[in-house]
């Protein structure tokens, strides 16, 4: 009898290298995503399906180039950037602007933990964001501690209670299958669907997210030689990416769904605290309490992915490392102070996504640039549609991003 063993197959093999797509994909699961998706479905049904899939799909590219230049040239896209920079004040600059899409960032993120505190506890929205930063604190204290896998496994165990969390109410209240369907249709019906097309946009490609990726793929691969297993960690990026992005995808095509079928033309949908209290009365109270579950688990999830990114941010422009428990406190001040004086959190929420289109070109259009350099990545440079593909969507994001800047100053 022969003894023979027989090889995994090519998948299994690529399987212990999974993980960093999924952290950075919390990113499009944050409660920007959560407000922006169920405001759009509430206020105009299946409308704007296409645009949530429509970024999804955009996003993959994006971050898939984003992990590559980590792979590749051993350094996140701020290394790249402040190695290209030979100006300290240029320097200096770019990460100002960065810095404060960062904080942007986790304030829509602070303010959603929060939100769901105050939802499930009945806790003060101050006491409830100190507490999500604190949370945050510590697994940002897992990550640097224990190393990039043990983040990994508490990200993906958060990420699987939002999918629970968001996902319950479909189960409860299906939505029209047409009419999804032919939600898929790219149309517009006013400028306030416009409005939230780019709201939605700037939720799902945000700028922390790309600066991330390539430092997760960094840290997880770190000590790579190129010439013997760059393409293996291609393939398994690839894969990775995918997942990330259908998981992410699902969730929030899921979320618009909910709200169009169960809370279109609901009064008070358009705030968190009110889609969360017209959930308990149409689809029940175990529902309801899920959402808020799966929302308190996004603003966690997503607070210390975003810590992360500023951490990196600042180090790769400025050459700088800042002790973690200091960033925290430092980046958690705006929120609280947002919360302090009674801004209401949902408007705030959806306002942090103009502040994050400020920062879509600046992380991106580098990003493309240095994917298609042979002078940065060698024979991994992008093919030529690769790079058109990605110019397109930068041009759509750009566009839309600067219509959503447009769209909020005018009041139009």
């Amino acid at each position: 009898m022969s003894t023979k063993t027989l090889a995994p197959p090519a998948s299994a093999r690529l399987l212990p290298l999974l993980g960093p797509a999924i952290v950075a994909g919390v990113a499009y699961l944050d409660p920007g995503n959560v407000a922006s998706n169920m405001t759009a479905g509430a206020e105009y049904g299946y409308l704007l399906v296409w645009v949530v899939v429509a970024g999804n799909v955009m996003a993959w590219l994006i971050q898939y180039l984003s992990a590559k230049l980590g792979i590749v040239t051993g350094a996140s896209l701020p290394e790249n950037l402040g190695g290209s920079m030979k100006s300290r004040p240029t320097r200096i600059a770019y990460w100002v602007q960065a810095e404060l899409v960062a904080m942007a960032t986790d304030i829509a993120e602070i303010l959603g933990g929060a939100i769901a505190l105050n939802l499930l506890f009945g806790l003060p929205l101050v006491v409830g964001g100190v507490i999500t930063g604190a949370v945050s604190l510590l697994l940002l204290l897992v990550q640097n501690r224990r190393g990039a896998r043990s983040f990994e496994r508490i990200v993906a165990g958060l990420v699987l209670v939002i999918v629970v969390g968001f996902c319950a109410g479909i189960i409860i209240g299906p939505p029209d299958p047409a009419q999804a369907i032919a939600g898929l249709v790219p149309r517009f019906e006013d400028s306030g669907s416009v409005l939230l097309a780019a709201s939605i946009l700037g939720a799902t490609v945000m700028p922390h997210a790309i600066y991330a990726h390539s430092a997760l793929t960094r840290d997880r691969f770190a000590g790579v030689e190129p010439a013997s297993r760059v393409p293996v960690l291609l393939r398994a990026t690839r894969m990775d990416v995918t997942i990330a992005l259908a998981v992410a995808g699902g969730v929030n095509v899921v979320i618009l769904l909910v709200a169009a079928a169960s809370l279109q033309g609901v009064p008070g949908t358009d705030t968190l605290e009110g889609a969360y209290a017209a959930i308990a009365a149409g689809l029940g109270p175990a529902v309801a309490t899920l959402f808020a579950v799966g929302l308190l688990a996004s603003g966690l999830a997503s607070s210390s992915v975003g810590a992360y990114a500023g951490s990196e941010i600042m180090h790769g422009l400025l050459r700088v490392r800042v002790p973690l428990l200091a960033r925290r406190a430092v980046t958690l001040i705006p929120a609280l102070i947002i919360l302090v004086i009674g801004v209401e959190p949902t408007l705030a929420l959806l306002l942090s996504q103009v502040v994050l289109s400020f920062g879509i070109p600046f992380a991106l259009i580098p990003l493309i640039a240095l994917t298609a350099r042979r002078g940065v990545v060698g024979d991994y440079a992008n093919r030529w549609w690769t790079t058109a593909a990605a110019v397109v969507a930068a041009v759509l994001l750009v566009t839309l991003n600067l219509t959503l800047i447009w769209l909020v100053v005018t009041g139009a």
